[in-house]
């Protein structure tokens, strides 16, 4: 079960749609909804008053609009300061289970360049982050694509998204692998893909495998597309400093992240969660 989520709002309403569709899920049922909102510190003091009672109606406004069971509970956040690092200390002081939060989907340095929210809370939170982009459809939750490979992150992701599916019905998990080869694309005889699709059999979760080569973002994407995936998870190996923890890792930032080019690429919502390799 999923005990705290961290819903971070902006009045928009995109990270509560997505909410509600996760809310129909039996995993959904006993938590409690944190609803944040953020004054930015950048305001003038004479200001304040009138930006906190916006703030009031947007969290008030979301709250009504969500689709709450019997046991769900929520908690009002009107906080103050820079956005960014409000998100990672609330999400922190939670140990929030799942981060949900609206991202313009900017490629890597334009995001440093407009320091975006999403992009700093991603290389900063431990919390698994839900994105959903301004120009992607959110739809009922009838598959989750899990990108699967032999490593450690691969893994946590599809524990994750076992844990989220448990006891919905006609709820699918597809698997998806991307190999470098083509002639290597074959899903019946690839082993990882095996071993994920046996685990989930135990499991009694339906599942479907799917296979691509070549670049592993570019592909992920298609395949997601593809197959109309209703939500996409990704796992992300821990790259942060060991030291400075509280800095921004410029190098994945700027490398060649497959994390990043998905969370900009992806036609659908994307689910990004971190481990430590």
């Amino acid at each position: 079960m999923f005990q705290q989520i961290l819903l971070a709002v902006d009045g928009s309403g995109r990270s509560r749609e997505m909410l509600n569709m996760l809310l129909a899920l039996p995993s959904m049922q006993r938590s409690q909804i944190n609803v944040l909102h953020i004054i930015p510190n950048s305001i003038n003091s004479e200001s304040v008053t009138e930006y906190r009672l916006a703030g009031e109606k947007i969290i008030d406004r979301e709250i009504k609009n969500l689709r709450l069971g019997s046991e769900n509970s929520t908690v009002p956040l009107l906080k103050e300061g820079e956005p960014k690092d409000i998100v990672c200390k609330v999400a922190e002081e939670l140990k929030a289970d799942i981060l949900i939060m609206g991202s313009r989907g900017m490629g890597r340095l334009q995001a440093i360049l407009a320091n975006s929210v999403s992009q700093y809370v991603f290389q900063l939170s431990d919390a698994p982050m839900l994105l959903i982009k301004d120009d992607v459809y959110i739809k009922t939750i009838r598959s989750v694509m899990v990108s699967i490979d032999a490593s450690a992150a691969s893994q946590y992701s599809l524990d994750l998204a076992i844990k989220l599916v448990s006891g919905a019905k006609d709820v699918e998990i597809f698997l998806a692998r991307v190999v470098k080869r083509k002639e290597d694309a074959n899903a019946a005889n690839d082993p990882v893909l095996a071993e994920a699709a046996a685990k989930l059999k135990r499991m009694n979760i339906p599942s479907k495998t799917f296979i691509g080569s070549g670049d592993v973002g570019k592909e992920i994407c298609r395949l997601a597309d593809e197959s109309n995936a209703s939500l996409l998870m990704l796992g992300s190996p821990d790259r942060r400093p060991s030291i400075a923890r509280s800095l921004p890792d410029l190098d994945r930032l700027l490398g060649t992240s497959t994390s990043d080019y998905v969370r900009v690429n992806a036609t659908v919502p994307v689910l990004l969660t971190r481990t430590i390799e």
